[in-house]
């Protein structure tokens, strides 16, 4: 019998469908080749009920600009987390985020002569401008030092999934390795989300009215650029329109009081999320810190065109003009220009929906993580070439 390949996850937070990074990991575990593989999982905040694979919890702290997020303090219990792992003996390590806890994992891995693995799922660079927003004079200084702590921690794995191109080419302008970069973007589970959800009824029993719903669905967080969400919502008097806002963060009843007409709808499942989509009419995305954007794979999927930031992954998932319209980020009047151009031109809006379906359909989780799992073997198939 074959041996299995160990693999030593780590990650702050391992909680099921709590944001899109969590999506994102969660197909990888739901998808482990259990005849091949072996995954010991340490995490701050767990996961919750039935998990088929071992796992600790550490201890966390929330994070101050947003207590929705912990953060693992790795160092209050590091002689029992280096105990759990020599007992394990991993042959691979995979962190998931550049925090304390993956730099505990990214030195154990180089001093024990272990592959080292991450999928970049935040662009820590773009949340500076806002988390120091009221600190302007502290910017700089912030931003050297996320570079400092990100690049150490990237720059040692022996292969880093990015999203796409446009991640790569930011790297090489902070003087990141880039080497290492795999493009591995997001896959999208086509049977939740389709056009067949669309329900008129249901935004009709919100809103009380037929007018056409612009959806924004995202964590409701100053980094997702809300300043211009709000500036659309109050410039957007001129085109008729509901402005349905579908999430929960700590910026929500700052949001609620500025946007008093606005539609909430909160923090909802998978499923009612998809009938939500696809009940809508067009998708509303100003954030610009996004690395790819899962959201926008879920709307082009229930069929809906978008209307983005002209930055980060949307850019590549959209192709302006083709899947949907790219905007300067922070000018509200092109945002509302092009609403008001899809809701009274049916031939861009069907044309658009019709790419974007097929887009949302060619993307496979099967074969990304399949990809995932192979990339893992060449990785022990390579470090056993150099030790003979």
């Amino acid at each position: 019998m074959m041996k299995k390949i160990k693999v030593a996850f780590f990650s702050d937070m391992l909680i099921a469908n709590y944001d899109g990074f969590s999506r994102t990991i969660y197909n990888i575990i739901n998808r482990i080749p259990s005849e091949q593989f072996e995954f010991l999982f340490i995490c701050g905040k767990g996961p919750k009920g039935e998990f088929d694979h071992e796992f600790i919890e550490i201890p966390t702290m929330p994070i101050p600009s947003n207590s929705r997020y912990k953060m693992a303090l790795p160092y209050f219990v590091k002689g029992r987390i280096e105990n759990t792992l020599d007992k394990f003996k991993p042959d691979i390590v995979h962190f998931s985020n550049p925090s304390p806890l993956g730099k505990l994992a990214v030195d154990y891995a180089k001093e024990n002569n272990i592959p080292l693995v991450s999928i970049y799922h935040t662009h820590y660079i773009s949340y500076v401008k806002y988390y120091f927003r009221n600190f302007p004079q502290l910017i700089p200084f912030a931003e050297r030092r996320v570079l400092k702590l990100t690049k150490y921690q990237y720059d040692l794995c022996d292969i880093l999934y990015v999203p796409v191109k446009d991640i790569i080419n930011q790297f090489k302008h902070y003087g990141y390795r880039t080497d290492n970069c795999v493009i591995w973007d997001r896959g999208m589970d086509c049977s939740l989300f389709h056009p067949g959800k669309r329900d008129k009824r249901l935004l009709r029993n919100i809103t009380y009215n037929n007018l056409p719903n612009v959806l924004f669905a995202s964590r409701i967080v100053w980094e997702k650029n809300l300043e211009t969400l709000i500036k659309i919502y109050q410039a957007k008097k001129e085109i008729p329109f509901n402005m349905i806002i579908a999430g929960d963060g700590n910026a929500l009843s700052d949001l609620k009081n500025l946007m008093p007409s606005a539609h909430f709808l909160g923090n909802l499942s998978h499923e009612k999320l998809s009938q939500v989509y696809a009940s809508s009419d067009i998708f509303l995305f100003p954030s610009d810190t996004e690395t790819y954007g899962n959201v926008l794979i879920e709307a082009m999927a229930s069929g809906l065109p978008i209307v983005s930031a002209n930055s980060g992954g949307p850019v590549n998932i959209l192709d302006d003009g083709k899947r949907g319209f790219l905007v300067n980020s922070h000018n509200p009047e092109e945002y509302l220009d092009k609403i008001e151009l899809l809701l009274s031109d049916d031939e861009v809006y069907y044309r658009m929906r019709e790419e974007g379906l097929a887009f949302a359909k060619s993307r496979d989780w099967d074969k990304l993580i399949h990809r995932y799992f192979n990339d893992l073997l060449y990785l022990i198939d390579q470090k056993n070439k150099r030790y003979a």
